[in-house]
This record gives structure tokens, C-alpha cells and sequence, in this order.
């Protein structure tokens, strides 16, 4: 196992602290926010506090990195905070990062959650010995649960409130590739229509059976670190079980590519367990393919890492509904049985 410190489970009528670190999504989509923020009270039966950054206006927010570091600060110090939750991702997070206060977050674990841009703040505090959740945000995963199938909401019951010693992740079975025109306010809690998962998860190279500790989040935010004082240390990436998604810009599979050949001149490659790519948004199927081949060709041909387990085509990143991946949480890959497990409870 590993010695990252898990925060405690969540509990019905627990105070979940929300907040906007990234893009202030909800100033202009409130709607959807409000949706979002009801689903949590309904379905999991938790109380929200709303901290400053939560509705501020998205110009305010995008202009006052060092306020919604504050706010995060706040949210890890309040006692009366049980979990934190992100409105939404974004594409700058990465300048509040120096204004975090890292001890005091440290010595008051708790339940983080986002995905996207989110996973600047998931990363470094991970880096810093904390187990944090690549996740759904409230408008962006809990604001559509009414169109996804019920064994999304016993995904996050099993991961956040009702944890046991060994989880199986399971497939969908089913997923969507964005949502309705939010400017649409009869829609706000709609998914693009719906397409039944026939490739399934794409067991790309690897066999036996491996294990590592999970790290990662969102491919082209983790490219924000590289070069920076929060870019994680060479050491670190040493067995990590590594996942990556793509964001709803679609990078092409040649961005994918580079972003790959620098982690293996890095060699990063040459240091990780195991690779797990979630489902590709807005990727043609053919496409899907192009990428698997791709991610492979640079893996085990360019830096000849054969043995390295890769699957692809995931059921976590930008499409819906998507798996909770808990990073600092020791994992396995089955590449003989296809399955992906979690050893350990993501929260205690």
C-alpha cells in the first residue's frame, strides 16, 4: 500500500464546501449550477455552503487567481467542512497554485473533487502526500444525474460514502459525448443523446497482472506543470499507475502524440506502471482508433517500453457518466482478466 493520507468518507448530511477555482461557470450558467447543487442535497442528502468564489463573476474570478486560492484555503480550514466540490473546470487554475496553503491543507484532509482544469489543484496537493478525486464537478456530472443511469449514483456512493477494501471498476455500459445547449434553460440538466458503449474498453498492450499507486487527471492540464515549480518530481512518477483524459477541445491525436514523447524523453515512460486513457470526447470512432494506435506506436515502438499495460477508451473524463479515479490510492491492472481494481478504500 502507500502512505498518501486518505480524507474520511462522506456521511448523509455532511457540509460539502463549493467552489469556483477555475472558471466562474455558474456567474453565467446558473441554471445549470442550481441543478447541479440540488441533485447533491436530493440524492446524497448533503448540506452546501457556498463559498465567495461559487457565483462571483467569471471576469472577477479570472482576474483574482490569489481570491480563489483564498477560497480554497477557507474550505480546507473550515471545521465545519466535510468535503470540497468544484463548480466546474475551466483553463487557468494553474495560477492560484502558488498562493495555496500547503501545510494547513495537508494537516486537514478532506474530500477535493473536480476534473478538467481541476486537476492542476488535484495533482499538486497529491504530490504533496494527499489522496484527492478526479471527478465530477456540480454543473458538469451531478447537474445531469436525472439522464444517467443509477449506477452512476452507486459509483459515488461506493467511492465516497460507502467505500470497501477492494472495488472493481465497472462499465457504463452506456455514454454521451457532451451536454444540450446550456443557453437553453429547459435543457440544463440534458445530455447529448445517449449511444450504447459496443467497443468497450481497448486493451491496447500488456498481460499478467501489475499494480501502482493512481496519478494523473486531464492530458493537456498536466502539460501546464511541465517546466514549472509544480511539475511533480522525476522520483515521483516511479510506479504510478498514470490515467489521463482529453478535454471537450479536442486535442488531435498528433497533441496527444508529443505530449507522449515528452513524457518518454522525461523518462517518465520508463518509470510508470501502467497507462489507462479515459473515452476520447468528440473523437470519431475512427479516430478512437487512430489514437490507440498512436498512443501504442509512441510507447512501445519509439521507447521501446513493450511490457508497459495500456487500455484505452475508459469510462472517466469528459464524457457521461464517469468514474470517480481517486489519485494516491494503490490500483491493479488484470490485463489477463480485464479488470481495473482499486486495493484500497479511496477514504477511511
Amino acid at each position: 500500500m502507500n502512505n498518501f493520507q486518505r480524507p474520511p468518507r462522506l456521511k448523509p448530511g455532511d457540509t460539502i464546501a463549493v467552489l469556483s477555482p477555475s472558471w466562474g461557470g455558474p456567474s453565467c450558467y446558473p441554471h445549470v449550477f442550481d441543478l447541479g447543487l440540488k441533485n447533491l442535497r436530493d440524492r446524497f442528502d448533503l448540506k452546501i455552503k457556498e463559498f465567495p468564489t461559487a457565483r462571483m463573476s467569471a471576469d472577477v474570478t479570472h482576474r483574482n487567481p490569489k481570491l480563489r486560492a483564498l477560497d480554497l484555503n477557507r474550505a480546507f480550514a473550515d471545521p465545519e467542512v466535510n468535503g470540497i466540490m468544484a463548480s466546474i473546470g475551466g483553463d487557468d487554475s494553474i495560477r492560484i497554485l502558488p498562493y495555496l496553503d500547503i501545510p494547513m491543507i495537508v494537516q486537514n484532509p478532506k474530500v477535493f473533487m473536480g476534473f478538467s482544469d481541476t486537476t492542476t489543484m488535484l495533482a499538486h496537493l497529491n504530490v504533496h502526500g494527499l489522496v484527492t478525486f478526479n471527478g465530477p464537478s456540480v454543473m458538469a456530472g451531478f447537474a445531469q444525474m436525472e439522464t444517467l443511469p443509477p449506477s452512476f449514483e452507486l459509483h459515488v456512493r461506493q467511492m465516497l460514502f460507502e467505500p470497501i477494501e477492494r472495488y472493481e471498476f465497472q462499465p457504463f455500459g452506456i455514454w454521451s459525448d457532451g451536454y444540450v445547449d446550456w443557453n437553453d434553460h429547459n435543457a440544463a440538466g440534458q445530455v447529448k443523446p445517449v449511444q450504447i458503449d459496443e467497443r468497450g474498453w481497448q486493451w491496447v498492450q500488456g498481460a499478467g497482472v501489475i499494480r501502482g499507486t493512481l496519478f494523473g487527471g486531464n492530458i493537456e492540464v498536466l502539460d501546464f506543470l511541465k517546466g514549472t515549480d509544480f511539475q511533480p518530481p522525476f522520483q515521483f512518477w516511479q510506479d504510478k499507475l498514470v490515467f489521463f483524459e482529453t478535454s471537450e477541445e479536442k486535442p488531435a491525436v498528433s497533441e496527444i502524440v508529443y505530449t507522449l514523447r515528452n513524457y518518454g524523453m522525461q523518462g517518465v515512460l520508463g518509470k510508470i506502471s501502467g497507462l489507462l486513457f479515459g473515452r476520447a470526447r468528440s473523437y470519431s470512432e475512427v479516430e478512437k482508433r487512430e489514437l490507440e494506435a498512436a498512443v501504442r506506436r509512441v510507447v512501445s515502438v519509439e521507447f521501446g517500453v513493450q511490457s508497459l499495460p495500456i487500455v484505452m477508451n475508459l469510462d472517466f473524463g469528459h464524457t457521461d457518466p464517469q468514474w470517480i479515479v481517486p489519485l494516491g490510492v494503490f490500483a491493479e491492472i488484470d490485463c489477463d482478466r480485464k479488470t481495473i481494481s482499486l486495493l484500497e478504500a479511496a477514504v477511511r
